[in-house]
Order: structure tokens, then C-alpha cells, then sequence
């Protein structure tokens, strides 16, 4: 059996203890997946284990997502659920980012793939 490694979750920077030799006893095998999330997942670039809360999180917004379209036009885009305003600008919300259904490799704020940009440009 392998020993449990401390690791920070990539998408929120919990602290979280990764039981990889004992997956039984470990905090992400609390959370149960809908198969539509464990697709998802298996397609996101996350890279590393993800703390049970954003697991949670994740398959929440999968659930809400499976009722939803992409607004394919501006008149389609809803304030508080597609976008929000900040300071003048549009930040689109991580609903908006799955219905769009693929991550554009911006470092969008709420990217919901595990996209991250690196200062020097390179990708994480």
C-alpha cells in the first residue's frame, strides 16, 4: 500500500490527503459521481486529485448543466447565470464555460476545464 501524500487541490488550493494505494479510505470515494460529471471529468485537465468540495461542486453544476444550451447568441446570455459585470467587463460564469462544452485555452477565470496560464505564457 502505497503512503498517503498531502497535496492542494488544483482548483481551489485546499489541502486535501491523497490515499492513491487505499482509494477506498480516501475523501474523494465520499463523493458519488454521476456518470455525465465522471465523463467530464475524464475529459478535464485538472492534472491531479481534486478536493471532495470541488468534486461536489462539480457535479452539482454538470447536473444543472444537463437542462441547459449554450447561448448560441448575445440575446440568449443571461446576467448572473452565463456572465456577470466587473468593473465595465463581462466574466462569464463556469456554467457558461461547460455548455460551451470546450475549454478555449484562455485562463478564463471560471474555466471549468483546469486550464491555467502560466505568466510566461505556458500552460499548467
Amino acid at each position: 500500500m502505497l503512503k498517503p501524500e498531502p497535496k492542494n487541490c488544483p482548483r481551489c488550493q485546499a489541502r486535501l490527503e491523497c490515499k492513491l494505494g487505499d482509494v477506498t479510505n480516501c475523501q474523494c470515494s465520499e463523493v458519488h459521481l454521476g456518470p455525465s460529471t465522471q465523463d467530464f471529468l475524464a475529459n478535464a485537465q485538472w492534472g491531479d486529485c481534486l478536493c471532495k468540495q470541488c468534486l461536489h461542486h462539480l457535479d452539482q453544476l454538470v447536473q444543472v448543466a444537463q437542462g441547459q444550451r449554450f447561448p448560441a447568441t448575445p440575446g440568449q446570455l443571461v446576467e448572473g447565470l452565463h456572465y456577470y459585470k466587473e468593473n465595465g467587463y463581462w466574466v462569464f460564469t463556469e456554467l457558461y464555460h461547460l455548455l460551451r462544452g470546450k475549454c478555449c485555452g484562455s485562463g478564463c477565470r471560471h474555466c471549468v476545464y483546469g486550464f491555467k496560464k502560466q505568466r510566461d505564457g505556458q500552460t499548467a
